[in-house]
């Protein structure tokens, strides 16, 4: 059957994809958008479960604060190369995702991948067709939720380093400075007493 530009065009303003894969869903589909689009959506899931064991080393960590900012989430998402982890539709999902964890309170990566997000799928349902668009491995590496009655500090440093600090007492200014200086410094615990003894040995000097 004769599948016309305009079929096309709707199917990859509904799915991403580009214009072959749209003709051939639609030839194969006798020209049923909503067929076709299911197709594809089924035939990217496929593909995004294949690419599930590539390593996926590059990516971004985003943040989302609250409006009274009193609360925060901080979620790394992974995908294979630095091109991807700039590219305009995965920047767009790692702040979505961000954005809905910290609404739905995910602190676990099952939670993560079960959250629905705007469009109404889940986080992962979400993550599986852009493998399919993008042609990478995606992956929710970690998430993190931090609440503070009093002062969240909440820094980001590019796109690969970042961190929340809360604190009892004090200020917005002072928090977010803290967050800064726990960026630059990466320190292993929160006070001397959480250092392990054979560490503090270690640094003693005889």
């Amino acid at each position: 059957m004769s599948i016309t530009a305009e079929s096309v065009k709707q199917l990859r303003e509904r799915t991403g994809a580009g214009m072959m894969e749209c003709k051939r869903a639609l030839v194969e589909t006798h020209g049923d958008l909503d067929a076709a689009a299911e197709l594809m959506r089924k035939q990217g899931l496929a593909k995004a479960d294949k690419k599930a064991t590539r390593v996926a080393a590059e990516g971004v960590i985003v943040l989302a604060k609250s409006a009274d900012g009193k609360s925060a989430a901080m979620v790394e998402i992974n995908c294979e190369t630095d091109f991807v982890a700039r590219e305009a539709d995965f920047a767009a999902f790692a702040d979505e995702v961000a954005k809905h964890a910290l609404v739905a309170q995910a602190t676990s990566l099952d939670s993560l991948a079960s959250v629905k997000l705007g469009g109404g799928e889940t986080v992962d349902e979400r993550r599986r067709a852009l493998i399919a668009k993008i042609g990478e491995n995606i992956s929710l590496r970690r998430v993190a939720i931090v609440s503070s009655p009093a002062a969240l500090g909440a820094y980001l440093h590019g796109s690969r380093i970042a961190a929340l600090v809360a604190i009892d007492g004090g200020s917005d200014t002072l928090a977010h400075d803290l967050a800064m200086h726990v960026a630059a410094s990466n320190p292993m615990h929160l006070s001397i007493d959480d250092v392990p003894a054979e560490l503090v040995a270690k640094g003693t000097p005889d």
